[in-house]
């Protein structure tokens, strides 16, 4: 069966609290993958997917080279390594390579948005978490150029939000369909999904 919907989760500074408070509200028959790129060093992300994991319904791991993707599962980009996504067949692949830092990040949320230009008739769905800088405005921009009335996009609310950076730069850029504080933000992209 071909996933014919994805959400994106883009988080900085603040982000492991952020994810902890999203992830595990997912119900166990949650029919959407989930890429999640948080700016984090090797080893701290497979400890944040394994923690994330025990507290959750769906399955959460830190992404792996070449993998195929299934539904109701969260991909975590391991820290050091870009994270993308494409088409492979009728299916989604996961590549993970250790090309230059964007803006300082690797993983970066840019890198895992312009991947995602490619993929045709998904709808899009992201989100964009406390964090410092701007991390995901380009990307983002990009994507919804390219994709018109397919990609949603939800910020996290000033009001609860660690460092409010990378939410406000793409709320600035008018990026932006709705601004959830955190405790909503699940049932925000829950409201999205079909």
């Amino acid at each position: 069966m071909t996933i014919k919907q994805i959400v994106c989760i883009g988080t900085s500074t603040g982000g492991p609290r952020a994810l902890q408070q999203i992830l595990p509200q997912f119900p166990k028959d949650f029919a959407t993958p989930i890429f999640v790129v948080q700016h984090m060093p090797p080893v701290f992300t497979k400890q944040l997917a394994e923690r994330l994991n025990s507290m959750a319904d769906i399955e959460i791991k830190e992404a792996e080279h070449n993998e195929i993707v299934r539904n109701g599962t969260a991909y975590i980009a391991p820290g050091g390594k870009h994270m993308t996504v494409t088409e492979s067949g009728s299916q989604l692949q996961i590549k993970l390579d250790e090309t230059e830092p964007i803006k300082g990040h690797r993983p970066s949320v840019d890198r895992l948005f312009l991947s995602l230009k490619d993929l045709k008739d998904y709808r899009i769905i992201t989100a964009i978490l406390t964090g410092m800088g701007s991390d995901g405005t380009y990307g983002l921009k990009q994507l919804k150029q390219t994709h018109k009335h397919n990609v949603y996009t939800i910020a996290e609310s000033e009001k609860t939000c660690i460092v409010f950076g990378m939410p406000k730069s793409v709320i600035k850029e008018n990026l932006v369909d709705e601004v959830v504080e955190l405790p909503y933000i699940h049932q925000a992209i829950m409201k999205q999904v079909d």
